[in-house]
């Protein structure tokens, strides 16, 4: 606003700032921030006339306030000019693109990392022929998903041709606030640059009105502009305040009531051209060419002339001068007359689900269930792109405006049911409360978001699950003979609290009751039925169920997902589904989905410490305590304290171990949370193994399970297999210990799950005093296809497997196996355990100094993209396995070759072989 003829005026230091962002070879980003009015708008202009002026190819894209909450509206703006270079992505990156664009209606919505890796991809496709240059104006109006992406993409700019210039208002918070990009404050102009701007666009002003606005813009570049031809019509002789008429409001309010005596002298079909252009987003500003499909503006040649429009120099088309104009022009519009305008809009945008549904929404006063079923639409449209707190809105309005009252009570319970997978708990409740029904014993939606509240808030499971059984037995009652949405809902929340409960009567009768429902219960809560409660007698054939399931990926909601990789975890091939979890999980934290978020961070949680990913872990840990703290969710909090705990135990930081297992266990055992307490005795049993207390690792395994048997709906019963074992045989229980291995191979263990089967062959070995049947087992275990997918149980049972071999062979054959276990708790940072397999070395003879690992470790992901690599893939179709970008995977590589010792892809094959075999693949 600042500028004349090309001419900016002021703006020295900030023009060096964009002239050196421009100058620059490499990628870069730079925020503007600023007050209303102040010139960032000027600024973006005058970067893109140096960018273009450059050869650099521009993109401009504006936020706007209509369109805060679609998802992806916004980058659709910086996306579309693109559209050719999508086709020429790999089949991964084209599919994301389809979801965002909306033509991949059954696909899984991407990930923010996913959906940013692609962006990146794209932008670098398009700048390898022309440097690119991004201009957001207002992006504090940009939606939470284009936001989000927008940061991660900026964030790694280093190394392309591509920058990214962003203008935000410094009084609307914005997800750039916290994006951490580089920033730059647009202040006001000095009295010496005001005075010249306002000399340079309005020459010969009288002194004393020179004067009132000087005083009244205070350096504003918008109010030195717009003021002069206001106060001019005012009566000089009076004070400011009386000629401009605005006494104690700000000068954005002042400025809007310039902009409105010019709108009310125009005619009423400029002024309705001037709404519905408002009202659907068109631009502001010569940088800001409107989007594809938005609204064009006709015949408002005299709101040009009032100084109210611009006109694109690229498309020809109108545009706001200042987005204040576009708010101007929509308070000063009657309800009325907005409604109308609204239903013009829908109108136009017949086509787009999502843009109709926003101004019908909007236009629509009294029950209509045509209009609540287009927003019922855009709500599940939402849903699938990762707009869950869109589709709460939108399904609430739909309830709003429904006919029929069961419809509208319907309605409210997906709202509800949306809004609780969100860890919107309190809106859910007001969801229901608003419902007519919700009063009565058959609201059903209450009974959901009650229970939801009861158990996440509260850790009630008793009263919860007292709740839900009482639902689900009434439906049975009722003679229903079709299974529907609520049905499947209450069923699901049954088994999640009977999970968290891990009551054996809680359990049994809620499969009396899932059984006497037949086929009304889904195939996937079956999975959820067999997996979740008592994996020893009802988990034969689980893990083949939860991968056919996975197979059809693109028909999963969120929710599903993240229940089916808690089935995986129970069955333990959660490794395999994980990246479906990483792909989703940030778009679901980020979108405020945070109990389908923070479930999916658990499991990430629970596979890295399988895998052996401990200071990985360690860090998903503590992003779910603090999202979990920051939400007041407590039952996920303490959730997060026990994997804590937990990890804390393997590792040897004893102190922290039992500080976290005391204050779950506090929490948790009063309530009746058996889940929580089984994770802290399993805490306590770990600690005290670690530590070598093998009396009160016995007593604390016993608390899980006694020997011999699997106590029912203990999950932490069969994980604990080892430990007890070893405990027992350290404390001379050898009869308990051999009673408890046969036990397991009784109960078919190996046949649930890999990891099982590794603890079932270890504790056979070490409870069998036949050397062929130990020697025998020992080798199941240690050459079992997936033992290494479990570092830690498998070093033990090395541990274990040599110590036997020095007793009964001999030092030296001893030294292989307890060297890989060596290696293993070391690199785990398992301190305990490594001096203690350590001593075993140095008791064979062997000097302890000879076998600190000589590699750096691998992680999962490394170990993987390796050994595809050395399997003759390209990076391209690692990428598609891995659902990476063939850029990420060769900067993996990049940092494989030194950890490994090599400078080639041709000597990964030979340098892999000599890491031991107990690293994660």
């Amino acid at each position: 606003m600042e500028s004349i003829v090309g001419t900016m005026v002021g703006r020295e230091s900030e023009q060096e700032v964009l002239s050196d962002l421009v100058a620059d070879p490499g990628g870069r980003v730079l925020v503007l921030r600023g007050d209303t009015g102040v010139g960032k708008s000027a600024l973006l202009e005058h970067v893109a006339e140096l960018a273009a002026a450059g050869e650099h190819r521009v993109i401009r894209a504006a936020g706007v306030e209509a369109e805060s909450e679609l998802p992806y509206a916004g980058l659709h703006q910086f996306l579309y000019p693109l559209l050719a270079y999508i086709d020429q992505l790999d089949d991964q990156h084209r599919t994301v693109f389809d979801v965002v664009f909306g033509r991949g209606g059954q696909s899984a919505p991407p990930s923010v990392m996913t959906l940013g890796i692609a962006v990146l991809d794209l932008l670098s496709l398009a700048a390898s022929q022309k440097p690119l240059l991004l201009v957001l104006d207002d992006g504090q109006w940009f939606d939470a998903s284009s936001t989000e992406v927008c940061g991660f993409v900026g964030r790694r700019l280093t190394g392309s041709s591509v920058k990214l210039v962003v203008g935000l208002r410094h009084d609307v918070p914005s997800g750039f606030d916290t994006a951490a990009l580089t920033g730059l404050t647009v202040t006001t102009l000095s009295e010496k640059a005001s005075e010249q701007l306002l000399d340079l666009h309005h020459p010969g002003l009288e002194p004393h009105v020179r004067r009132l606005v000087l005083e009244e813009a205070q350096g504003n570049p918008l109010a030195l502009l717009e003021l002069p031809p206001h106060v001019r019509g005012g009566r000089a002789e009076h004070t400011t305040e009386e000629v401009l008429g605005y006494v104690g409001i700000t000068l954005p309010q002042r400025l809007q009531q310039v902009y409105g005596a010019r709108i009310e002298s125009l005619g009423l079909a400029v002024r309705g051209e001037l709404l519905r252009g408002a009202l659907d987003g068109v631009g502001a500003g010569t940088a800001a060419t409107p989007a594809r499909g938005r609204y064009r503006m006709r015949d408002a040649d005299g709101a040009v002339t009032a100084g109210l429009l611009g006109v694109d120099p690229v498309s020809g088309d109108y545009v706001f001068r200042h987005p204040l104009v576009r708010s101007t022009v929509v308070q000063m519009a009657t309800p009325n007359e907005r409604r109308l305008a609204h239903a013009h809009l829908a109108r136009v945008h017949q086509d787009d689900v999502e843009r109709r549904a926003t101004h019908l929404a909007a236009s629509t006063v009294d029950p209509d269930e045509g209009v609540a079923l287009v927003l019922e639409s855009a709500a599940e449209s939402a849903t699938r792109r990762g707009g869950a707190l869109a589709a709460v809105a939108w399904l609430t309005r739909a309830a709003e405006l429904s006919e029929d009252r069961e419809e509208r009570s319907r309605r409210i319970g997906d709202a509800a049911f949306i809004a609780g997978h969100a860890g919107l708990l309190d809106q859910a409740q007001q969801l229901v409360r608003s419902d007519g029904t919700s009063g009565r014993p058959e609201s059903l939606a209450a009974v959901v978001t009650s229970a939801y509240m009861a158990l996440y808030e509260d850790g009630d499971v008793r009263s919860s699950q007292r709740q839900v059984l009482t639902a689900v037995g009434s439906i049975r009652d009722s003679g229903q003979r079709e299974s529907d949405e609520t049905l499947t809902r209450l069923v699901n929340l049954l088994l999640a609290i009977s999970q968290y409960a891990g009551d054996q009567t809680g359990w049994e009768q809620a499969h009396e009751l899932l059984d006497s429902l037949g086929d009304l219960v889904p195939p996937l809560s079956r999975i959820y039925q067999d997996a979740w409660g008592d994996v020893v007698r009802r988990g034969t054939g689980v893990h083949r169920r939860v991968e056919r399931a996975f197979t059809d990926l693109r028909n999963l909601e969120p929710w599903d997902v993240s229940r089916l990789g808690v089935a995986a975890y129970h069955v333990d091939t959660l490794s395999q589904f994980r990246p479906h979890l990483q792909r989703i999980v940030d778009r679901e934290v980020e979108t405020g989905a945070m109990v389908i978020g923070t479930t999916m961070l658990h499991l990430i949680m629970l596979d890295q410490i399988a895998v052996g990913e401990w200071k990985e872990a360690e860090r998903t840990g503590q992003r779910c305590l603090e999202l979990t703290t920051s939400h007041r969710n407590v039952l996920f909090a303490h959730h997060s304290r026990a994997y804590l705990g937990l990890l804390a135990a393997l590792r040897g930081d004893l102190e922290l171990a039992r500080t976290l297992q005391a204050t779950v266990d506090t929490w948790a055992r009063p309530r009746g949370i058996g889940f929580l307490t089984q994770i802290t005795d399993t805490i306590g049993t770990t600690a005290a193994l670690t530590e070598g207390d093998y009396e009160a690792a016995y007593l604390h395994a016993i608390g899980i399970t006694p020997p011999g048997a699997f106590t029912p709906y203990a999950h932490q019963a069969p994980r604990t297999l080892l430990d007890l074992v070893e405990a027992a045989l350290h404390t001379g229980r050898t009869e308990q210990a051999r009673t408890h291995a046969l036990a397991a191979r009784e109960a078919n263990l190996p046949d649930i799950s890999p990891r099982l089967a590794l603890l079932t062959h270890g504790a056979l070995a070490l409870t069998t005093a036949d050397p062929t049947q130990a020697h025998h087992h020992y080798h199941q275990a240690e050459t079992h296809p997936h033992a290494t997918h479990f570092p830690y149980e498998l070093a033990r049972i090395r541990l274990a497997h040599g110590t036997r071999i020095r007793h009964t062979q001999g030092p030296k054959a001893a030294r292989h196996p307890l060297t890989l276990a060596a290696q293993t708790f070391e690199r785990l940072g398992a301190r305990t355990w490594t001096e203690r397999a350590r001593a075993e070395l140095r008791a064979s003879g062997m000097a302890t100094r000879a076998i600190s690992l000589q590699l750096t470790d691998l992680t999962w992901q490394e170990r993987r993209i390796a050994e595809l690599a050395a399997g003759g893939l390209t990076n391209k179709e690692i990428g598609e396995r891995m659902h990476l970008s063939p850029r990420t995977v060769s900067s993996h590589l990049y940092r494989v070759f030194p950890k490994l010792g090599i400078t080639s892809r041709a000597a990964l094959r030979d340098a892999l072989a000599k890491v031991p075999d107990n690293r994660t693949v």
